[in-house]
């Protein structure tokens, strides 16, 4: 694959966990134990860029996404079921209350779009490819938030590869629909089909 040679090491690189950078707003939402919403999101801005915007290149915007996805995603980690070089650890660390006040905090927040490379000529086959096997629950050419499924277009590039990698060999589970669909198309196109998709959704930067 063009990708192959990014590695997990992205991943490793500059991750901390980030200290609470100030005070939070008076009529932001508070736990019992007085932490707010702010508070808690201003945790996740060393890794994941403040308001959940990610600077790249291997750690995933989580902003805009939905609140349905966004809590399956901590609860995954936290249980171990989604792969991860940290975040496993830190999941664990969150109550199921803190976790959903987390939710309504980035799922208020836009997605902003990555600016990366990609490759041009690969881009209206990865078009293509999503149509026919990734439209249904990644709607909008990937974009959408409403569908649970996580936003494809515009999110980093390394971040992707390595989910395509896990759901390929079989680190992490997918769902039936997705996992028959995954199937399909590698064995008609082989790891060409996850290049072409990676550059497709890579060029969506507006």
């Amino acid at each position: 694959m063009v990708y192959k040679t990014l590695t997990r090491a992205f991943l490793i690189a500059g991750l901390a966990i980030g200290a609470s950078f100030g005070a939070s707003a008076a009529d932001a939402p508070k736990l019992k134990m007085g932490a707010s919403s702010d508070m808690l999101a201003n945790t996740c801005a060393g890794c994941h860029g403040t308001d959940g915007a990610s600077s790249g290149p291997a750690i995933p915007t989580i902003a805009g996404l939905s609140n349905d996805y966004f809590v399956d995603m901590m609860k995954g980690y936290a249980d171990g079921t989604i792969p991860a070089t940290i975040m496993d650890r830190i999941a664990k660390g969150y109550s199921e209350e803190e976790i959903n006040l987390l939710a309504k905090y980035f799922i208020a927040r836009p997605f902003v779009k990555a600016k990366q490379d990609f490759d041009p000529k690969l881009v209206k086959k990865g078009g293509k490819l999503h149509d026919k096997y990734c439209e249904k629950c990644h709607a909008e050419g990937g974009q959408s938030a409403e569908d649970d499924a996580g936003v494809m277009a515009g999110q980093w590039t390394p971040y992707l590869i390595y989910q395509f990698e896990d759901f390929n060999a079989g680190h992490r589970e997918a769902p039936k629909k997705m996992n028959k669909k995954m199937k399909q198309m590698m064995s008609k196109e082989g790891d060409a089909a996850i290049d072409a998709l990676i550059s497709y959704y890579a060029s969506q930067q507006k």
